[in-house]
C-alpha cells in the first residue's frame, strides 16, 4: 500500500524561518544534541505512517498532531530533522520521489537527478563555496594545472578571493612549457605572468602572499600565495605518492587542517581530479569562469517569435516606407510599444497567424528606447531569387540566406545540427558574392583539424593537399551546387567546376597569425571546436571588403576542456549579438534526408 501524501502546507511541522537554506553545512553533524532530541520524534512520525490505514486523512491529522504536542526546545534540533527524515525516506519508492514529505533535505548533491538531466545545469559551485558566499567570508582558491594551462588569465579572475599554487603545479608547467601547441604557449605566458608578479617582492610579501592587482588587473582584489613549506598530510593508504594529483590533494587536505574556519576550494578541469577530491571529502569545483553561459539553453537564437496582439499594442502611431538598395527593394516600420526593449539589433522576428492571414518576417534595423524600425526580408524559397541553384526550404534558413547576401553583415554565425544546410548556404552565398556580383575576390575555407576517432597520421603534400581530407564536407556541397547547373552540359559543368576550383582556397589554422585578408569571403567550419582566443586570432585576420562565417553545431565538439558553454562559438555569439554588422541564425530543422533527421532524433 502506498503511503499517503503528507499536507502540501509545510506550516504545521515547521515555521517558514526555521526551514534549511541549500547552502548550510551539514547541520546534523555539527550539532548532535539535535540528533537525540528530533530522533524520537520523527521515528515516532515515520512509524505512524508507514502503518496500513483506511482511512488516509485521519491518520495525517494524528501525524501532524504527534509532531506539533512535541516541538523542539531550541530550533537548531528542528533544523536538523529533514536530515534526519532524508534516510529512512529514502528506502520507500514514493519517498524518492518527493511524495511523503515536502521537506528537502539539506545536502542537494544526494538528491537523484533526472533521466534526461543535462550536465551544465548542474551546481557549479561546491556547498564549500555556496556556504562562504552566503556567509560573505573569502576563500582560498588552489588551481590545478590544467586551470592554468586551459586559460592562462585564470589567476586574475576569481575576484576578492585568494589564489594558492603548490609547487607540484609549478613543477608541471615547468614540463609542459616546450614545443609550439597551445597548451605550451599558455604554460609560457603563465611564467611570464608569475615572474612579473614576484619580481620587486622580499621574502615576507611571499609569505604573506602577492597583490593579484599589481600587474594593474583591479578586478582582482586577492592576493596570491605560493607553497613556501612541505605540507604532510594523511591521505588514504595505497594512493601513489608520487603522483602530482595526489599531492596537490594532501596540500588541499593540509591547508584545510591549517586555516580552520576558512574554506579553501580545489579548482580543477580534470574530472577524475575533482571526483577523488570530493571522494576524500574535500571540496572541489570545476573553472567556470571561462564559460560563456551556465546553460546553453539560454545561447542567443538570433530569431524572435512576436506576439499575436503585437500590431494592436504597436500599430498605434506606425509609420512605413520603402527603400531600394543592393539592387532589392523593401519596406520599413518604425514601431513603439512595450516589446521593444526585448529585441536587439539585426535579430530576425516573424509572426505567423493562425487565423490564415499572411505571415509577417522581418529583422531589426534600429533600436532607439522603446522605438525601432523593421525591414521586410527578401524571400529566397521562391524560385527567382535563388542563390546559386539554392533556396530556402524553411523559415531559419531564408534568416540565414538574407545575412548571408547582405554585404552590409560582415561577420556571421550559423549554429545549427547536423543536415540543417550550414555550409551548403554558406558555400552557395560564397559563389554567388565571388563569380556573380563579384563583391568578394576569393573564397578562403579554413576548420579545425581535430579527428573524431584516433589520428592517421601525418599527411603528403602541400598545405593545400593536407587540407583537403578535412575538406569532405566541401568537396559535397561543391557537388550538388554543380549539378544545379543543367544548362552547359558535361563539359560546362568541367568548366565551371574548374573556374570554382581556383577560386576556393583551403588555408590551415596554424598560418593564420599576422595575416590580413582584403576582399575575401573566409568560411570557418566546426568552429566549435575553437577556443574563445583561437577564434579571436581568426577574426581579427579581418581586413577592408572581408566577410567572415562562423559555422559549427555546439552538440559535436571534440576539443579536450571545451564544453558548450565555453566554446569559442559560443564566445563569439554572446558578444557580437547586438552589433549592426554582424548576425546570427540557429537552423533548427533538418533538411539532409528523413534518415538523416530520424538519427538525429533518436540516437
Amino acid at each position: 500500500m502506498p503511503l499517503p501524501k503528507l499536507p502540501s502546507k509545510p506550516a504545521t511541522i515547521l515555521a517558514t524561518q526555521d526551514y534549511p537554506t541549500a547552502g548550510a553545512a551539514r547541520p546534523a553533524t555539527k550539532t548532535p544534541a539535535a540528533k537525540k532530541v528530533a530522533a524520537p520524534i520523527i521515528e515516532a512520525a515515520i512509524a505512524e505512517v508507514a502503518k496500513p490505514v483506511r482511512n488516509a486523512a485521519t491518520k495525517i491529522k494524528q501525524v501532524a498532531a504527534l509532531m506539533v504536542a512535541k516541538p523542539a526546545p531550541a530550533p537548531a534540533p528542528v533544523a536538523a530533522a529533514p536530515a534526519a527524515v532524508a534516510a529512512p525516506a529514502a528506502k520507500a519508492k514514493p519517498a524518492a520521489k518527493g511524495k511523503v514529505t515536502p521537506i528537502k533535505p539539506v545536502k542537494q548533491a544526494e538528491q537523484p537527478h533526472p533521466a534526461k538531466h543535462k550536465p551544465v545545469e548542474v551546481q557549479l559551485k561546491s556547498s564549500a563555496s555556496r556556504a562562504a558566499d552566503q556567509r560573505g567570508i573569502s576563500k582560498l582558491f588552489v588551481l590545478d594545472t590544467n586551470v592554468l594551462m586551459h586559460d592562462p588569465s585564470s589567476l586574475f579572475r576569481f575576484e576578492e578571493h585568494d589564489v594558492y599554487l603548490p609547487m607540484m603545479t609549478l613543477e608541471e608547467l615547468d614540463n609542459h612549457k616546450k614545443g609550439m601547441t597551445e597548451v605550451a604557449r599558455n604554460a609560457r605566458q603563465v611564467s611570464r605572468t608569475l615572474d612579473a608578479l614576484i619580481s620587486n617582492t622580499d621574502d615576507d610579501a611571499i609569505e604573506h602572499g602577492i597583490l593579484l592587482s599589481k600587474l594593474g588587473n583591479k578586478d582582482a582584489k586577492g592576493r596570491l600565495f605560493f607553497q613556501t613549506r612541505l605540507q604532510s598530510a594523511d591521505l588514504p593508504v595505497g594512493l601513489p605518492v608520487g603522483k602530482a594529483d595526489n599531492q596537490i590533494l594532501a596540500v588541499v587536505r593540509s591547508l584545510e587542517s591549517e586555516q580552520e574556519g576558512r574554506p579553501v576550494v580545489l579548482v580543477s578541469k580534470d574530472i577524475n581530479m575533482r571526483i577523488k577530491a570530493r571522494a576524500l571529502g574535500l571540496p572541489a569545483e570545476d573553472y567556470f569562469n571561462d564559460h560563456v553561459l551556465e546553460d546553453t539553453d539560454l545561447l542567443y537564437s538570433g530569431i524572435v517569435q512576436l506576439p499575436d496582439d503585437f500590431w494592436n499594442k504597436h500599430g498605434k502611431d506606425m509609420e512605413s516606407w520603402q527603400e531600394s538598395k543592393n539592387g532589392y527593394s523593401s519596406t520599413f516600420y518604425r514601431v513603439t510599444g512595450p516589446f521593444i526593449p526585448s529585441l536587439l539589433v539585426n535579430q530576425f522576428i516573424y509572426l505567423e497567424p493562425k487565423n490564415g492571414e499572411t505571415p509577417f518576417y522581418g529583422q531589426v534595423k534600429q533600436i532607439n528606447g522603446k522605438t525601432a524600425v523593421l525591414q521586410t526580408l527578401r524571400d529566397f524559397s521562391h524560385t527567382k531569387n535563388n542563390v546559386w541553384g539554392v533556396t530556402a526550404r524553411n523559415r531559419e534558413q531564408n534568416f540565414a540566406l538574407n545575412l548571408l547576401m547582405n554585404p552590409e553583415c560582415d561577420f556571421v554565425t550559423l549554429l545549427g545540427q547536423a543536415g540543417t544546410g550550414k555550409t551548403l548556404l554558406a558555400l552557395a552565398a560564397g559563389l554567388a558574392q565571388v563569380l556573380e556580383t563579384k563583391l568578394y575576390n576569393e573564397i578562403i575555407v579554413t576548420r579545425v583539424t581535430v579527428p573524431v576517432g584516433e589520428d592517421i597520421g601525418f599527411l603528403p603534400g602541400t598545405e593545400e593537399e593536407k587540407m583537403s581530407p578535412w575538406m569532405g564536407a566541401f568537396d559535397d556541397n561543391l557537388e550538388v551546387l554543380n549539378k544545379s547547373d543543367s544548362d552547359g552540359g558535361e563539359w560546362g559543368r568541367a568548366a565551371t567546376q574548374d573556374l570554382i576550383r581556383s577560386r576556393i582556397k583551403i588555408k590551415s589554422l596554424n598560418f593564420m597569425r599576422g595575416r590580413t585578408f582584403v576582399n575575401k569571403f573566409l568560411i570557418i567550419d566546426e568552429a566549435q571546436n575553437l577556443t574563445p582566443k583561437q577564434v579571436k586570432t581568426l577574426v581579427t585576420r579581418a581586413g577592408p571588403g572581408t566577410k567572415i562565417l562562423c559555422l559549427g553545431n555546439i552538440a559535436q565538439i571534440d576539443t579536450p576542456y571545451l564544453t558548450e558553454g565555453s566554446s569559442g562559438l559560443t564566445y563569439v555569439v554572446d558578444r557580437f549579438k547586438g552589433w549592426t554588422h554582424s548576425g546570427h541564425v540557429t537552423l533548427a530543422r533538418g533538411e539532409r534526408s528523413r534518415l538523416a533527421d530520424h538519427a538525429s532524433e533518436v540516437l
